[in-house]
């Protein structure tokens, strides 16, 4: 790659800083948008391009469309970071810029139909994911480079804000588009990739230390091979498997998780052979650096299935129990968790700034036990809630998730040498994005559990109560379970879905109670509930890990850095540039 020049924070200016923080937070925004709004979106996805997800030998396309950006951006972090940290950081992110972008138009222009189309979008979701990957590796260390100590509290914390209020502003935005036209959702990001990839390319420059090296090109294979094969079985660990409700017994699965595990014991051997290793293991002998990770994992692995959770909660129970047909449900179920926005969104930032005034731990900590309050909350609740309680708790979880967030992040990158601050960002986010895939297995895999236990029985009598021949009632009722999941995250009319051409043998007022907002509701609230307080005690117990794990940070005194020490940290190779002006952190 051609040489681009590293400058420092001197000559670029004291609003340098603020430039760095607009620019990277409108890149998490729209990456993070991108990556719910198709959640809300799938069905008149799915409808545009003339697929049943529902139908067995579709539940492939409808995992990876949930699943492959997690999956690809879990993979990709540590090495776009690293490439950062050799070639540049405000280069690779600008590339992530326009890559996302490209693919956000190929996405928008889909022509196909049936599976090709599906293969198209999931395709270039990939694609996508590889962009998203570049700006979310190489965001945090552009903060971090910009930003004094005193200040990258609040920086790091307004880009996590933007990273979470996309996640559900995307649930909105999508809610909105998809009915119009499904093509809306990937074509309203396009304008602004194009703004973002031109005010990067002029604005970003590089600031910090640069490390060239060459690629460790055997631990980046090890490395992906290894997570991905272990994220491909969790995913298909949730789809059935001959008798059983879930894969976790299929060959092709135990393959994936046993054969993925000992590849990435040989990527560790490895990484501690090679001279410029993907992972630096040394940088886990930062304390900081490795409770950090760790309370940063615990806590992906408490929250990430909670959002699928709810969704489900509200859309196949709440709210058809209360007016809102099925296919309303989507848009609703988005505006009803915005309490959860709402708290981090307030949560966030204020904790970033006392982060940088009293210390990290404390707060972060403290987040992950009000975090984990909210999930005992939740397992009190009744399925059929008051809405201002769930919406309470729900406040109460984002100001916890607030206060655990940006404090964590800024204790994680300010423990890190400057050469490494791409590098140890990916691997943040590796942790972060493959907890979340994990938990999402986990989340699904009990409330599947629950379901599968109780559920048949009570449908079949239902069914057959209500008209349905006994041998119809019972193919319906010992379908899959995750089959009744889907058609409730998807805001289908599950009973409608499964029962099909049968609805036409019944009497009409049979088949319109079965088809209502009360039969299916009813009918899977019980079993739903065994499976959330399950899931709700695993979110406890490993959130809990997390705020021990915070306790064991040690906390950097914070001062105000003066010029010189800023220079220093950030000053890259414009004034002779030896990275050992940079000294690590003093909680080494």
């Amino acid at each position: 790659m051609a040489e681009r020049r590293t400058y420092s924070i001197a000559e670029l200016g004291p609003r340098y800083k603020w430039i760095a923080l607009s620019n990277t937070t409108l890149g998490m925004l729209i990456a993070t948008i991108n990556s719910s709004i198709v959640l809300i979106a799938l069905p008149d996805i799915f409808k545009g391009i003339g697929i049943n997800p529902l139908e067995p030998s579709n539940t492939s396309y409808l995992l990876w469309m949930i699943m492959g950006f997690l999956v690809v951006t879990a993979v990709l972090v540590v090495a776009f970071g690293r490439l950062g940290d050799m070639y540049g950081r405000a280069r690779m992110y600008n590339l992530g810029f326009a890559v996302f972008t490209v693919s956000s138009i190929m996405l928008a222009i889909t022509w196909f139909q049936g599976d090709a189309a599906a293969l198209w979008l999931i395709g270039w979701r990939i694609v996508q994911g590889v962009g998203g990957a570049f700006l979310m590796a190489n965001s945090s260390a552009i903060l971090t480079d910009a930003f004094p100590a005193n200040q990258r509290g609040l920086a790091l914390g307004m880009n996590g804000v933007a990273a979470i209020a996309g996640s559900f502003l995307g649930l909105v935005v999508g809610g909105v588009l998809a009915p119009v036209d499904w093509n809306l959702i990937f074509l309203v990001s396009v304008p602004f990739g194009v703004i973002g990839t031109v005010w990067a390319y002029l604005k970003l420059h590089d600031t910090g230390v640069r490390k060239h090296a060459k690629m460790d090109w055997w631990g980046n294979i090890t490395f992906a091979v290894g997570l991905i094969a272990v994220l491909v079985g969790i995913t298909y660990g949730i789809q059935p498997y001959g008798t059983s409700q879930t894969g976790w017994g299929s060959p092709m699965v135990l393959s994936c998780l046993i054969g993925g595990i000992a590849v990435l014991i040989a990527f560790v051997i490895i990484e501690t052979k090679v001279d410029n290793p993907l992972f630096r293991l040394s940088l886990f002998k930062i304390r900081s650096f490795s409770w950090g990770n760790l309370a940063n994992l615990t806590a992906s692995l408490g929250r990430g299935g909670l959002q699928f959770v709810l969704i489900i909660w509200l859309q196949g129970i709440w709210l058809p129990q209360h007016g809102y047909t099925f296919e309303q449900t989507p848009l609703w179920a988005g505006i009803y968790m915005l309490p959860l926005t709402i708290g981090f969104l307030v949560s966030a930032p204020t904790s970033g700034i006392l982060s940088d005034r009293i210390g990290s731990r404390l707060l972060a900590s403290g987040g992950l036990v009000i975090t984990a309050l909210t999930f005992l909350l939740l397992t009190f609740l009744p399925v059929d809630f008051n809405y201002w309680a769930f919406a309470a708790i729900l406040l109460l979880n984002g100001i916890g998730m607030g206060m655990f967030s940006s404090p964590n992040r800024a204790e994680v990158m300010n423990s890190l040498p400057a050469d490494s601050r791409g590098s140890g960002a990916g691997m943040m986010t590796t942790f972060q994005n493959a907890a979340m895939v994990l938990s999402i297995g986990f989340f699904f895999s009990l409330i599947i559990a629950g379901l599968s236990d109780n559920l048949p029985g009570a449908m079949s009598r239902g069914l057959i109560q209500h008209g349905v021949p006994e041998a119809a009632a019972q193919q319906v009722a010992h379908l899959p379970a995750v089959a009744v999941l889907f058609a409730a995250f998807l805001g289908y009319n599950p009973i409608q879905q499964l029962l099909g051409p049968q609805l036409h043998n019944l009497p009409a007022d049979q088949a319109s109670f079965l088809t209502g907002r009360s039969f299916f509701p009813n009918l899977i609230s019980g079993p739903f509930q065994d499976g959330l307080a399950v899931a709700f005690g695993f979110a406890i117990v490993v959130c809990l890990i997390g705020a021990v794990a915070s306790l064991l940070c040690k906390d950097v005194k914070k001062s105000p850095e003066s010029v010189g020490e800023e220079l220093a940290a950030v000053a890259g190779e414009s004034g002779g540039g030896p990275s050992e002006l940079v000294s690590p952190r003093s909680d080494r």
